[in-house]
């Protein structure tokens, strides 16, 4: 299948209180396409940077990221958030949807901001809210729905312009052991039907046991378990 995701000599780091904080250092990784892969450590080991930078969400201070074939560090800011669009799906801990909008809406926004017309938009909504088993909740607004509801909604949402990397930061983090894990099968599954590639931050170890590699990042850079 090839490679889909390549980082190389990665580094971030953070001005604290006037004190450097290194949070990657000089970071590699490779991830094949359709490879599901977790990522374990300690709360502020800097897996969360380690995303958001992969996502193109921040800029590192050195280092190279490839997705696809594109080389998103190299990309302008306008082009990073069309390239962000379009290739990757986002899943927090925190679901982020916006509370004034039901779960349809939710879902649509990707497609909104990228320009899918409103009928195809509407329709795939649906069909997403479907397939993660909440087609009568619709029209529900977040406050109206459980904490395991509205992170269906947000796996939703991260599929709902067809991503080729699925980026999940803790996405059971907030949730109770039950219904952990039903979205663990949930992601297992949609990673499987949308053809994904998925890195998963996590602290969960069964989450972790169902990927297919498991890397450990320590002082800024990661190892395989």
């Amino acid at each position: 299948m090839g490679t889909l995701v390549t980082v190389a000599g990665l580094s971030k780091t953070y001005e604290v209180g006037g004190t450097s904080l290194h949070v990657l250092r000089g970071l590699d990784l490779e991830v094949q396409s359709g490879e599901m892969v977790a990522v374990v450590g300690a709360s502020g080991v800097g897996k969360s940077t380690m995303l958001h930078l992969i996502g193109g969400l921040d800029r590192p201070e050195s280092g190279s990221i490839d997705i696809g074939g594109a080389r998103i560090t190299d990309l302008s800011d306008a082009a990073r958030v069309r390239f962000r669009n379009r290739q990757v799906g986002f899943v927090f801990q925190f679901h982020h949807l916006l509370p004034e909008f039901n779960a349809r809406e939710n879902v649509e926004m990707p497609m909104r901001i990228g320009g899918v017309p409103l009928a195809e938009t509407t329709q795939r909504a649906r069909d997403l809210l479907s397939r993660v088993g909440l087609a009568d909740r619709e029209e529900h607004r977040p406050g109206m729905l459980s904490g395991g509801e509205q992170q269906r909604v947000a796996v939703a949402r991260a599929l709902t312009m067809k991503p080729s990397l699925l980026l999940a930061d803790e996405p059971t983090g907030d949730l109770d052991e039950t219904t952990a894990d039903s979205l663990h099968a949930l992601l297992k599954d949609m990673h499987a039907e949308q053809g994904l590639t998925s890195i998963i931050a996590t602290h969960n170890p069964r989450l972790a046991a169902a990927c297919d590699r498991v890397f450990r990042l320590e002082r800024g850079q990661l190892r395989l378990e």
